[in-house]
């Protein structure tokens, strides 16, 4: 059979995705490449790309007039987001690549533009994403703060998901909004070129890591390439990241994943946490190779002979994994529940304890 045709400008996108060696990709995705990883895309939609044709999962539409299976994109800003977490590219270093080119995307159609998401929406692709076994959930959009939103966050945070969000743009956002204000969600910055707090990028107490926001090429529609700044394209980079950490370390709990992207992440700004960059720019072999202490959490249960480097695929045992189980009964339990939620002050993990400066 003949290979597929090598989409127009897939010479060029590569040249252009400074973001890769800004990061040093190529040295971090031959430790690991993300494979057994499910990333869920609640977004606009995942149009199927060349560069992604590996590792686009079916998923669904939670509006109405998609294809039911939550690849189909009006807007591209999903497909977009895919792409910079998952896309393989093109044989010869040709096309897009994603942070973590061997992870699986779950695509849920919550919104047809990036502007009119809706937060009921949200929460509904989020209980899929628990439903579909999805080891991270990446949402590149600000909502508004709801009851049930709420809930799906802390459903996911039950059921051993990391969850990244992306913090705002000005002057649109002038403050970091939900999901990535909530507890138990990575919130992300964004950085320029230079390495500096990206113009466009909201500040806050709330912001843990930063990654490159600016000018960043990825997937579109019709198998060509977009052009994104954003923390949209940021929080996909910090969900990449994320993958590589889950596939290598697949039995090591989201809190201390989040908790290795903050410890070995770049300091800039003042000393330790700060609203502009939260802990840092992300340091992908960094938190592939660190030697991280723990925060303590209990670890997910693990077979007794498991080596914690295990690919994902081996723990996944028989068709109801604990995880996803608790994460089910979590949820029914959370959307069932009818009584009254209060807003209280929030204390973001780790916000007062610093985690330790990893030598490099």
């Amino acid at each position: 059979m003949p290979s597929p045709p090598i989409p127009e400008g897939s010479k060029q996108v590569r040249q252009d995705q400074w973001h890769l060696s800004y990061l040093n990709t190529s040295q971090a995705q031959r430790i690991n490449r993300g494979e057994g990883v499910i990333v869920a895309v609640p977004d606009t939609g995942v149009a199927p790309h060349p560069d992604l044709s590996e590792n686009l999962l079916s998923g669904t539409d939670i509006i109405a007039g998609g294809q039911g299976n939550g690849q189909q994109d009006q807007s591209s800003h999903g497909t977009g987001m895919a792409g910079i977490i998952a896309a393989h590219g093109q044989r010869g270093d040709l096309g897009a690549l994603g942070i973590a080119p061997e992870a699986r995307i779950l695509p849920i159609r919550t919104s047809r533009t990036v502007e009119d998401g809706d937060s009921d929406n949200l929460a509904a692709g989020i209980e899929y994403a628990i439903t579909q076994r999805a080891a991270i959930i990446s949402i590149s959009s600000v909502a508004g703060p709801n009851i049930r939103l709420q809930r799906a966050i802390e459903a996911a945070a039950q059921a051993n998901i990391i969850i990244v969000a992306g913090a705002g743009n000005e002057p649109r956002d002038t403050f970091v909004g939900f999901p990535a204000a909530y507890p138990d969600v990575i919130a992300v910055g964004g950085i320029d070129r230079d390495g500096n707090r990206a113009a466009i990028s909201v500040t806050g107490p709330e912001i843990d890591v930063v990654a490159p926001a600016v000018d960043i090429y990825s997937t579109s529609l019709d198998g060509k390439y977009r052009k994104g700044t954003g923390t949209s394209d940021a929080t996909a980079i910090v969900a990449g990241a994320a993958a590589l950490i889950r596939s290598k370390y697949p039995y090591l709990p989201a809190r201390e994943v989040a908790h290795r992207l903050t410890a070995t992440a770049i300091d800039k700004g003042p000393p330790g946490r700060d609203d502009e960059y939260g802990y840092g720019v992300i340091d992908l072999v960094a938190a592939l190779t660190a030697d991280v202490p723990p925060l303590g959490f209990e670890s997910v249960s693990a077979p007794a002979d498991a080596d914690p480097s295990a690919a994902a695929g081996d723990r996944q045992g028989d068709g109801d994994s604990g995880a996803t189980a608790r994460g089910l009964a979590t949820l029914g339990v959370i959307l069932a529940a009818g009584v009254g939620w209060a807003v209280v002050a929030r204390r973001r993990r780790r916000y007062d304890d610093p985690p330790p400066r990893i030598s490099r």
